[in-house]
């Protein structure tokens, strides 16, 4: 095993905090020639796809990096900005209002930084900037609201894997979800409000999340479970019926059953019931990305205008609203306990280590 780094563990500087805030992730480009080993990345990983590898090696390879980074590509020249990819962007700003809400509360001992589990910024890139900066604790924070395997559990194998690579390794907290967390819940809640303070209430309210194998939810993954509570506290918030919200899923694909209802199908279905006015927000998501805005916003949009809806808002994700930079360092001040009040020392160990030969 080579070891990363020329020394993890610096023996004269003050430590420092480390933040960590990841998402899915992204290509470079709008092109298939870049989609093409985001895809690769994305799809190969065992969390997303439960199919023995040589079977799905063939399907992928011969099949899937044929033909949809392709179609991928158009659909992300859709939504990509003059700053490049909407995740991107909006995970820069994140990451800008997380660290000086607590730089200015804390000062200077965090290091806050951003990265994305398939694509660049890479999350074993990142944490070696990290180290290189002085960290010995780590937060990190994946920013799903609801707990998942191809999501959150992914972001904790790829962080492990790692810290394999470095000789010292720092204190470590996870959060794994924080889909009832009430800061979160507060902030969705308030972007709706806005929302009905400028157009007005629809016939429903459509939550929409992503969607995954209903096997999965079989075999003991809680995401399922936490969407539904994160719709009804949601509700509760708004003091919403049950008659007046859906709750849905999106994002399918293969032809194994996913979890349900599916939110193209209801939407399809709404016009016939004689609901034909409709906004949809996405409690799943931090961050607008090719799944709402293309998707939820374009596509999903046309399918129920076609089936006979009049009126289709979708409500954007929370993005760096205030709010939202509020409750993401809310969940990050929860994990400090303890930390801010170790006391600093470390002019005996410092020094006998220079003797030995240590760097600083």
């Amino acid at each position: 095993m080579k070891y990363v780094g020329q020394s993890d563990y610096q023996h004269s500087s003050e430590p420092r905090i480390g933040v960590l805030l990841t998402n899915l992730g992204t290509p470079k480009a709008p092109t298939a020639k870049a989609l093409r080993p985001y895809l690769k990345q994305f799809l190969w990983d065992p969390r997303v796809v439960e199919v023995p590898r040589p079977i799905w090696w063939l399907i992928l390879n011969g099949i899937i990096l044929n033909t949809r980074p392709k179609r991928s590509a158009e659909a992300y020249r859709a939504v990509w900005t003059e700053r490049g990819s909407p995740l991107l962007m909006h995970l820069e700003d994140q990451v800008a209002g997380v660290e000086q809400r607590l730089v200015s509360e804390f000062g200077d001992r965090f290091i806050v930084r951003g990265a994305m589990r398939y694509g660049a910024p890479a999350i074993h890139t990142v944490l070696n900037e990290m180290f290189d900066a002085g960290m010995e604790q780590l937060v990190i924070l994946p920013l799903y609201p609801q707990y998942g395997g191809p999501t959150t559990g992914s972001t904790y194998d790829e962080v492990s894997t790692a810290l394999t690579r470095h000789r010292w390794l720092p204190s470590l907290r996870f959060v794994s979800s924080y889909h009832d967390a009430p800061g979160y819940i507060q902030a969705v809640a308030q972007s709706i409000e806005a929302h009905w303070q400028a157009h007005g209430r629809a016939d429903k309210l459509i939550l929409s999340y992503h969607g995954m194998p209903k096997r999965y939810l079989t075999e003991g993954d809680p995401y399922h479970c936490q969407c539904h509570k994160t719709s009804r506290l949601i509700g509760e918030q708004l003091n919403l019926g049950a008659s007046e919200m859906i709750t849905t899923f999106q994002s399918r694909f293969g032809r194994e059953e996913w979890l349900q209802p599916y939110t193209d199908e209801t939407l399809r279905s709404l016009p016939e019931q004689g609901v034909t006015s409709v906004q949809v927000v996405c409690p799943g998501f931090s961050a607008d990305c090719l799944e709402t805005i293309e998707e939820i916003g374009m596509e999903n949009r046309d399918t129920f205008h076609e089936a006979g809806g009049t009126r289709y808002e979708y409500i954007p994700c929370l993005n760096a609203e205030p709010n939202h930079i509020e409750a993401l360092t809310g969940l990050v001040k929860g994990e400090l306990a303890g930390w801010l009040q170790q006391p600093i020392d470390r002019q005996t160990g410092a020094g006998l280590a220079h003797k030995m030969g240590a760097p600083d």
